[in-house]
């Protein structure tokens, strides 16, 4: 049993690998559907003809869920509304944080192409999360906090050597163990990245963002396209419970069949929602060459769902049309009911509807995102 008291900095916080069983009976058999449901998400993901598609919006649920875990809230409108990069800086605070986290998601897919997860990676991340030039922790004082009674349930390691130690051996468990299946060591290195807490802001959100890039390290996604903060956003209280007992009481199988099931349930969750794009893409093609044939295209059909708040510079830009033609273009689509036209300010939004409303609605098999 680990020597822990939540109002003393834990700097003895057992390294890497634990010393108990990690891979169960239990464990591996829901290891095991997990990693079929990665392998499914991958398949899906492969069939779509424009990738963009996932690219411009699972992530951008990912930010707005990772972020509502740190009470960071925003809406699904607000992050489309302003997540092109001229329009970022018209947002509001909350809106403008989450859409740093898709930022940092993007940098850190960006560094994982030349380079391996590590701690100087964690701090890149952290930093574009942020906003700001961070590094690993120099100072005491950082305390986690029951919001709900003000009580002190967990003080994080202290001594910059210290921290710096402990990233070191929390990398060489995610890559020098290839013995322990990787979504295994993902829930063992999430456990103690957040139980390092090595920055004074952003941990949790940094934590899960390189859970993402951990699944792109080890080839189980192409893409940084599974919404693991769903699941998460979904039992807040048992994850950060999990997370604590595992502190106190070793309870580590728990933990790991927690994150597995989480893993296992937003990659059915994303799959089921691809293949509904998928399908959603062909209706909307088949539609708009038979409604507004003079408008079609394959290029334009895939535009207004790579940005479902499309503008006309995108049709532009995509050099689909002039601009008095793209403006034409969006136009006869939204009277023929496929995009929604909504002004904001000067500027004219077209919203695809049916492809919000399937990213956002719980039930897979709901069908409201059709056409009525």
């Amino acid at each position: 049993m680990s020597r822990f008291r939540p109002d003393l900095p834990y700097n003895d916080l057992p390294p890497l690998p634990p010393r108990v069983e990690l891979e169960t009976r239990e464990i591996l058999k829901v290891c095991v559907e997990a990693r079929a449901a990665l392998a499914e998400l991958k398949r899906a993901a492969r069939m779509l003809p424009n990738q963009d598609v996932l690219i411009n919006t699972i992530p951008l649920l990912e930010a707005r869920a990772s972020s509502e875990i740190e009470n960071i809230v925003t809406t699904e409108d607000n992050l489309f509304r302003y997540a092109q990069p001229d329009r970022v800086a018209l947002a509001d605070p909350a809106t403008k944080e989450a859409l740093r986290y898709r930022a940092a998601l993007r940098h850190g897919v960006h560094l994982l192409r030349s380079r391996p997860l590590s701690t100087a990676m964690a701090v890149e991340v952290c930093g574009t999360l942020l906003g700001i030039h961070v590094d690993v922790r120099r100072v005491p004082g950082t305390t986690l906090v029951n919001h709900g009674t003000g009580q002190v349930v967990y003080t994080p390691p202290v001594g910059e050597d210290t921290l710096r130690t402990m990233l070191a051996n929390w990398e060489r468990f995610l890559h020098d163990h290839a013995d322990v299946d990787p979504l295994v060591r993902l829930a063992v290195g999430h456990y103690q990245f957040e139980a390092i807490h090595p920055f004074t802001d952003g941990n949790g959100r940094t934590g899960r963002i390189l859970s993402i890039l951990f699944l792109l390290d080890q080839g189980l996604l192409d893409l940084p396209v599974l919404y693991l903060s769903r699941a998460i956003i979904r039992s807040k209280a048992d994850y950060y419970r999990l997370l604590l007992q595992v502190t106190a009481q070793d309870k580590w199988k728990e933990w790991i069949l927690y994150m597995l099931r989480a893993v296992y349930v937003t990659a059915q969750w994303t799959t089921e929602r691809i293949d509904l794009m998928r399908r959603l893409m062909e209706e909307t093609g088949a539609y708009v060459r038979q409604a507004v044939p003079g408008a079609y295209s394959a290029e334009l059909v895939e535009l207004i769902f790579v940005q479902p708040y499309c503008r006309i510079r995108n049709v532009v830009e995509s050099s689909i049309a002039k601009r008095q033609t793209a403006a034409e273009y969006l136009k006869a689509l939204a009277r023929a009911g496929v995009l929604e036209e909504v002004s904001v300010g000067r500027e004219k939004l077209f919203i695809n509807p049916r492809l919000m409303r399937l990213l956002t609605l719980d039930d897979p098999g709901d069908q409201r995102f059709q056409r009525t």
